[in-house]
């Protein structure tokens, strides 16, 4: 029933369309059940399905294609299609090891289109360089395991299972938005979490965040001889 209802949700958000969306049910979902103990032979012919059925959808889709295109060389459309994806390589490039300084990036003078959103990972890289970028990706992995081993230690498996699906949402919107950004994967439209301009966003991460706070009140403190 879970992965009927899994579908059912991913599809309806495939035929908006809305792939970046669906990917992130679809991850947060996935990991509930991996976490669930579901056997591992269900769990793949999953993966297999939909990524199957995921890659069926983007060859069939003109926009998706021309993403992928785009993907594979931005520059060829640099004053086109491919734009934004240049000019965020060229603001990462641009910062160098320790950036031009908080506040001066000349990328974010209307040369990235709406830096505040989807793409102001660039525009942090520039203005503190490789070694503040470092320090974001750094602080996140920090969080991430941090809760990945609270789910270990949670008190009940309710518990466990909450923090695993939220944790591993923001650990896909992490990867999505810097490999979108760094032209790893092609471009899927999502916001870096408590980054991107958006106060909807912001309100249901750190939501997301009290209640993987209020799992973890309930982990009894070690004991000390």
């Amino acid at each position: 029933p879970y992965g009927a209802i899994l579908l059912l949700v991913a599809a309806l958000m495939l035929k908006q369309p809305h792939m970046s969306g669906t990917i992130l049910v679809l991850a947060g979902g996935a990991s509930v059940l991996f976490a669930a103990g579901i056997h591992w032979g269900w769990f793949v012919a999953g993966i297999t399905g939909v990524g199957g059925l995921l890659w069926i959808v983007i060859t069939l889709t003109p926009y998706m294609t021309n993403r992928i295109n785009l993907w594979l060389d931005p520059w060829s459309q640099r004053q086109g299609l491919g734009y934004q994806t240049v000019q965020s390589l060229i603001a990462i490039g641009s910062g160098g090891m320790l950036g031009r300084g908080l506040g001066n990036s000349i990328q974010k003078m209307l040369y990235i289109p709406e830096p505040e959103n989807d793409f102001v990972f660039p525009i942090v890289v520039e203005e503190l360089g490789f070694v503040g970028g470092l320090v974001v990706l750094v602080l996140f992995a920090l969080l991430i395991l941090r809760g990945y081993w609270l789910a270990l230690n949670a008190r009940d498996k309710f518990g466990a299972l909450t923090i695993v699906g939220i944790i591993t949402l923001l650990a896909v919107q992490v990867f999505l938005n810097i490999g979108v950004v760094t032209n790893l994967i092609p471009n899927t439209g999502i916001s870096l979490p408590f980054f991107s301009y958006g106060g909807t966003a912001l309100m249901i991460q750190l939501g997301e965040m009290g209640m993987v706070l209020s799992i973890s009140r309930q982990i009894p403190p070690p004991k000390h001889d």
